[in-house]
């Protein structure tokens, strides 16, 4: 069986399902379909998603198994948010940060 990747093979973009089929009984159901999220991945990305899962999201450990940098890890961490809909989120959010800023003060404090 041929794996579909959610993107035509002669522009890149996005195709439309139209028909969906039962190996079982042999129905077919015509119509358009939604695909979810994770069909706008391309082949490579969905690949790097999978190194991202088996590694338990360590950034370090995905650059380790695929032999390249910690920056290259992030920007393609961040291709594949892009590609899933997402806006990619450099900086943590404003009260994490000033939670951050008062766990260190209490650290130093207690020195």
């Amino acid at each position: 069986m041929n794996k579909y990747s959610g993107r035509c093979p002669v522009c890149g973009q996005e195709m439309a399902v139209t028909k969906l089929h039962c190996r079982a009984c042999d129905s077919a159901l015509e119509g358009r379909f939604e695909l979810n999220r994770f069909a706008r991945l391309t082949p490579e990305q969905v690949g790097f998603l999978e190194t991202f899962v088996r590694c338990q999201g360590k950034l370090n450990w995905v650059g380790d198994e695929l032999d390249i940098s910690y920056p290259t890890v992030r920007g393609r961490l961040h291709d594949v948010i892009r590609a899933l809909g997402f806006d990619v989120i450099d900086e943590p959010p404003a009260e994490t940060r000033q939670r951050t800023v008062v766990q260190r003060q209490t650290v130093l404090d207690d020195l």
